[in-house]
């Protein structure tokens, strides 16, 4: 698995028909920076708004996926969303000018071939996996659906379909290794049974269905007149069923194609948790709803694993750094100086702290009948915990100067007080590279997060060393 995040090298067009509304859509995939994640953006909609690929944003799944913000939704995205998974792609901003993107064949395939010829180009960041940590589990009982997620240093989806029918019976697919999801997956098609597909259109669905963008399976007896209507109904010379069961002699890429495609459209739904996944995914009759109630349960997770992850201090453990040693490693002094202590620090992050009081020399004059600290000293107190593990990494840090150059996606959401200890932890977001360091810092009272930014600095020798 990529260990860095990824876009792709230039845009891209696909254009088609969507399955279920029969509108026709053009849909552009263009490159995005780090973090962007995958979005969706109606170009034919007033203020072009977007739409995050998130499983709090999913709407509907009825016979697909489909998402909606702020007045704006697109069906169906799931077969989308597969193929930029499968491609180990983190980034991509999704130009749309319709309802939903086009079914093109049914499956991913399309999709992947269109990355495919621009290329996936690598960025500079780590990706920000989640990790399942433990066994997640869910359950329906009266579709005898069973989901569950085991911990695993990789991707892996194991995917089993059972429908009671004499043409499909039981099938199994399975993918061990996210690199082969464009040879072994991509290309499964969506499948109905023949009779879904009058119930599907008495539903408003599958307006752009055709025998050309899904495999439809007979699994009952199906008289010449039935056939007629069928051939009628999608604009046809004629209607046959093969000996497999399938409608118009249409082949199967594999012998599992329907249990593949159930998978896909699992890797699909499952990237509205928002992080690439690392763990063992296995799956009995799975669909659309219950893997988006199965997202929200591993999303749910993601964020309470990430609260246990609240940087904690105890005074009476002795620190890494007391003020004598950062004194030594800091060139920032009275009234300047903001941080107490280094309580824990490795290769890829320090945890310092900082102790506000009301007799800091800012009180004074920022605020002194209702005293705030001041958001941009928080900053600095993130930056000065930062700079020390960057200095960290050098032999002799008292040689070198640390800038910060940089300062992103800053956000302060809650005042704090004199009487708060400040815990704050930054961690490397990619390894430092000609002496430019970018790490993401956050700052807590408690377990509340207070204040929070992407830094970049510079490590500049000094002139006289």
């Amino acid at each position: 698995m990529y260990t860095k995040q990824h876009t792709i090298k230039a845009p891209v067009t696909v254009e088609g028909v969507g399955i279920h509304t029969g509108a026709i859509s053009k849909m552009v995939f263009n490159p995005a920076p780090e973090n962007h994640g995958f979005k969706f953006q109606r170009v034919d909609i007033e203020g072009k708004p977007i739409v995050d690929c998130d499983v709090d944003n999913v709407v509907d799944v009825s016979r697909g996926t489909t998402i909606e913000q702020d007045g704006a939704r697109v069906n169906t995205v799931e077969h989308v969303l597969a193929a930029l998974v499968g491609l180990q792609i983190d980034n991509v901003l999704i130009e749309i000018d319709g309802p939903e993107p086009p079914i093109m064949e049914g499956s991913s395939i399309k999709f992947v071939e269109a990355l495919m010829e621009v290329g996936v180009e690598e960025q500079s960041m780590l990706r920000n996996f989640f990790e399942v940590p433990e066994g997640v589990f869910y359950k329906e009982d009266d579709r005898k659906v069973e989901i569950a997620a085991l911990p695993l240093n990789d991707y892996r989806l194991t995917v089993m379909v059972d429908y009671n029918s004499p043409v499909l019976g039981s099938q199994h697919a399975a993918l061990n290794n996210i690199e082969d999801f464009a040879a072994e997956i991509a290309s499964s098609r969506t499948f109905c049974f023949l009779h879904e597909v009058e119930a599907l259109r008495k539903a408003n669905l599958i307006k752009g269905g055709n025998f050309n963008n899904a495999i439809v399976v007979v699994d009952q007896v199906v008289s010449p007149e039935t056939l007629d209507e069928l051939a009628e109904l999608f604009e046809l010379p004629s209607v046959e069923v093969a000996e497999e069961g399938i409608l118009n002699n249409v082949q199967l890429r594999h012998p599992n194609e329907p249990a593949r495609h159930k998978l896909l459209d699992m890797v699909g739904d499952l990237a509205l948790v928002g992080r690439p996944i690392k763990g063992q995914i296995l799956a009995a009759r799975p669909g659309h709803a219950a893997n988006v109630a199965f997202a929200r349960k591993l999303k749910s997770l993601m964020l309470k694993s990430a609260r246990k992850n609240v940087p904690t201090y105890d005074p009476a453990v002795p620190p890494i750094y007391d003020i004598n040693q950062i004194e030594e490693m800091l060139p920032h002094r009275y009234p300047f100086r903001l941080v107490d202590k280094i309580t824990e620090i490795t290769d890829n992050y320090v945890i310092g702290v900082k102790n506000v009081t009301i007799n800091e020399p800012f009180f004074q004059g920022h605020f002194p009948s209702n005293p705030v600290m001041p958001g941009v000293l928080q900053i600095e107190a993130m930056g000065q915990t930062g700079g020390i593990l960057v200095l960290n990494t050098v032999d002799n840090p008292a040689n070198y100067w640390t800038y910060f150059v940089g300062v992103e996606e800053c956000k302060f959401r809650k005042m704090v007080m004199p009487g708060d200890t400040l815990v704050i932890k930054c961690e490397l977001l990619m390894p430092i590279r000609r002496g430019i360091a970018k790490m993401k810092g956050q700052a807590y009272v408690g377990d509340k997060l207070v204040t929070e930014a992407i830094m970049t600095a510079s490590l500049v020798k000094k002139d006289n060393a």
